[in-house]
């Protein structure tokens, strides 16, 4: 059985919260599409605040 390909929001999410937890600005979010970068934007805010609370090492 074939693997389908992750949703493109959750994929969006999920590259923003790496963003956000490795310390990249929100500047630098790759995406025109106004859904996709505010999914990226909200992964990043969970990213950032994840490690702003310590429970990322990065």
């Amino acid at each position: 059985m074939k693997r389908q390909k992750r949703d493109r929001l959750d994929r969006a999410f999920s590259k923003g919260f790496q963003a956000g937890v490795g310390g990249r600005s929100k500047e630098l979010c790759p995406y025109a599409n106004l859904d996709s970068k505010s999914q990226w934007l909200g992964g990043w805010r969970e990213g950032v605040d994840g490690r702003m609370t310590g429970l990322f090492n990065r």
